[in-house]
């Protein structure tokens, strides 16, 4: 997900940095060459290019040191507990992906090996998911895509226009489509139920014969906890409805394979038609990769595939991009020959059993555990304050706290209809060891401590310290004005935060 970014006035960019004083410059060395360290040269005691392209090249290292001190600014990404996105690789696939970056991987023509490398990962992960293989079906199909939100795109396109020409064959009004989802559902499902003007419902109870189908997730953002794919699809039965479901396993799809492999959710089950899935989640790449499998052509509409003679070779394409580079391609059919299905097992039991540490340790401090343990749900640790404990501080204040250490721990509101409720969430990622964990119990152990010998006013004025001072998005600057205080999204109308995937 990419922020929109405004176009700065000249006003703002010729501003002096503190208001009320003139905009100062240093004077440079008048010397252009560039002989001594990068911090000799004229361009250390200049503004770093932020509005528009300079009229002069500068020496490639220069740039690099620049934009590289520009960078150490970012935080850590391992120390983000917020994401579900991979932060560690082999040194091995990294070469590989970096190799490959120079790769239009919508090239078939030029670069066969890595398109034929795709093929092999759809096949690995549609067998994965149990997609029909015999041969008294159709073969199931699918795609690369730059993550879940595109192919989650693809999927609601999908099941809409199947939906739109079985009406139209049965002479039918195709005007009015609505799907069929949790509120809990992330925030790619609203983008996709208004670009492609979809009613959005949150109901099975609600569907009608204009529902073109019904969103179950295998992992919810907030608690990881997995809808019960199976009781929707043997209600969709028993009622004789007819509908279709597609599974967001963007977080679960490769969790719940390893960890509850007899748990039916995927194509194991009869109305389920399409999965997508996120490799730079649980995937183990880094992002931005994500898969689509439908399980058979019948539900992908042949008109929404187009055959693309491009450089000499005829191909067929269903994706919202065109060019993209082949390394998180390769990246993820790098980690499923490397892994293994055993590889992938032992990772995600690891993760299962440090969220259920935590999830125990955490209950030991006195906090309400609303995740799921021992593999019912990802691995992550969904958790907030007693409210029988009379604290003077919530969820945001604890979360504040602890951005003044080491780790970034994200506070949320929930979804629509749970009375404001707050809670604190940590993704337990491949690389959060259980010595990690114990130094981010250390972390909460001795907020809760600072936070219980403050003040309520104290409190709020630290928040707004944090808020302004230490939290990235606090000082934030690259909001569009005219864009804010939206009131169309679940956020907007009900207050529900939308996690950080």
């Amino acid at each position: 997900m990419v922020h929109l970014a405004k176009i700065p006035s000249d006003k703002h960019v010729n501003a002096p940095l503190v208001e009320g004083l003139e905009k100062l410059t240093l004077e440079g060395s008048g010397d252009d060459s560039f002989t001594t360290t990068v911090y000799g040269s004229r361009f250390a005691a200049q503004d770093l290019p932020k509005f528009e392209m300079p009229e002069t090249e500068m020496p490639k290292e220069v740039a690099y040191r620049m934009i590289k001190d520009d960078l150490s600014l970012d935080g850590n990404p391992m120390l983000n507990l917020a994401s579900f996105v991979t932060t560690y690789m082999e040194k091995e696939v990294e070469d590989l992906m970096a190799e490959s970056f120079s790769k239009n991987f919508i090239d078939y023509e030029e670069y066969p090996q890595s398109a034929d490398i795709q093929n092999r990962c759809v096949s690995m992960i549609g067998r994965l998911f149990n997609a029909p293989t015999d041969a008294s079906h159709s073969s199931a199909v699918g795609t690369s895509t730059v993550g879940s939100s595109e192919a989650i795109m693809l999927g609601v396109l999908a099941m809409k226009k199947r939906w739109q020409n079985k009406r139209k064959a049965e002479g039918k009004d195709y005007s009015k489509p609505n799907i069929v989802m949790n509120s809990a559902v992330q925030v790619c499902w609203e983008k996709a139920a208004r670009y492609f003007e979809v009613e959005e419902k949150e109901a099975v109870n609600l569907v009608d014969e204009n529902t073109i189908g019904i969103c179950v997730i295998l992992g919810t953002t907030y608690t990881g906890q997995y809808e019960d794919a199976k009781a929707i699809n043997d209600l969709l039965i028993d009622r004789n409805i007819d509908t279709v479901i597609h599974i967001d396993a963007a977080s679960g799809g490769f969790v719940a394979p390893f960890v509850v492999p007899d748990l039916e959710w995927d194509f194991r089950l009869e109305k389920v038609v399409s999965i997508n899935t996120s490799g730079h989640k649980y995937g183990l790449v880094y992002p931005g990769v994500g898969w689509v499998i439908w399980r058979s052509p019948e539900f992908l509409p042949k008109e929404l595939v187009f055959n693309i003679n491009y450089l000499g070779a005829d191909q067929a394409s269903f994706t919202l991009n065109f060019s993209k580079g082949a390394s998180q391609v390769i990246g993820q059919y790098y980690q499923l020959i490397r892994l293994g299905k055993h590889g992938y097992r032992s990772i995600m039991g690891n993760l299962t059993r440090t969220a259920d540490y935590l999830s125990d340790s955490l209950e030991q401090l006195g906090f309400i555990i609303m995740s799921e343990k021992k593999g019912k749900g990802l691995p992550l640790v969904a958790f907030r304050l007693d409210k029988k404990k009379g604290k003077h501080y919530d969820e945001f204040a604890l979360a504040h706290q602890l951005r003044g250490q080491i780790m970034v721990v994200p506070a949320y509101t929930m979804a629509p209809n749970t009375k404001d409720l707050k809670m604190l969430r940590v993704v337990v990622r491949e690389d959060f060891s259980k010595s990690r964990c114990d130094q981010l119990l250390q972390d909460i152990k001795l907020c809760l401590g600072i936070l219980d010998d403050m003040d309520k006013k104290s409190i709020k004025e630290h928040q707004e310290y944090i808020k302004s001072h230490v939290s990235h998005s606090g000082k934030a600057k690259h909001g569009h004005n005219d864009y804010k205080d939206e009131k169309h999204s679940l956020q907007g109308k009900t207050g529900k935060t939308h996690a950080v995937c």
